[in-house]
């Protein structure tokens, strides 16, 4: 049940990556170098002692805000493109591998990344205590970063089809083959329906923050355990 649970997964990817490219602003494909850039500005912002002196005096909410405020001044206030290169800078791995089932083939994409030095930096500064039952370890809920801004970016740029758990069901599937985790983790989904918000909220106001929807979960939670 499981392993037909993947497959169907690992077929939305393929559904992912032809659907992305129709919704992709083109000049994130005729200008690749533009998002290598964008990857490794973020990701030295990320990974400097600036950053990491930040995280004494802030949570990792507000440093998430703090990450996306960054971005956002970084591309001139184009939240499209903010949320586009937010999703490959807070990625943290740096390559995904992709099964095609029709043809039973393995493709391992590179994504686009830092060098390995700051990408290692990055990876170390990246928030991970984003909910009240993340994992209070050293890795935490990092992957969570690229699970939401990816979401955030499919249903902000989407004015038809609500592709942002797409997304996540990308991410989902190269966990998996990575043995990041061993299966669908519901917090993940969790966290793709609140960057479906996000993006949708964006639309119409553009003062809203990540952690003001971050914290819905929370509040959520909490209410039903009164």
């Amino acid at each position: 049940m499981l392993n037909r649970a993947f497959s169907q997964l690992r077929i939305k990817t393929i559904a992912f990556i032809i659907i992305i490219i129709s919704v992709l602003p083109t000049s994130a494909f005729s200008q690749q170098s533009n998002l290598s850039k964008a990857v490794n500005y973020l990701s030295e912002f990320i990974g400097s002692n600036y950053f990491k002196n930040l995280r004494l005096t802030n949570n990792d909410l507000a440093l998430t805000d703090t990450i996306y405020l960054r971005a956002l001044k970084y591309d001139d206030n184009n939240y499209r493109e903010a949320l586009f290169d937010l999703t490959f800078a807070v990625i943290p791995y740096n390559r995904v591998r992709v099964e095609i089932p029709l043809i039973d083939a393995i493709l391992v994409y590179k994504l686009p990344s830092a060098s390995e030095d700051i990408y290692l930096k990055k990876n170390s500064n990246l928030p991970r205590s984003l909910f009240f039952d993340s994992p209070q370890n050293n890795y935490g809920d990092k992957d969570k970063l690229a699970h939401f801004f990816g979401s955030a970016f499919l249903s902000y740029s989407s004015n038809i089809f609500d592709l942002g758990n797409l997304f996540g069901y990308f991410i989902e599937v190269f966990e998996q083959d990575f043995e990041v985790q061993n299966s669908i983790d519901p917090r993940d989904l969790q966290t793709n329906k609140l960057g479906n918000i996000f993006g949708e909220i964006l639309k119409h106001n553009k003062r809203i923050l990540p952690s003001e929807v971050m914290l819905i979960r929370s509040l959520i939670y909490f209410r039903y355990q009164l």
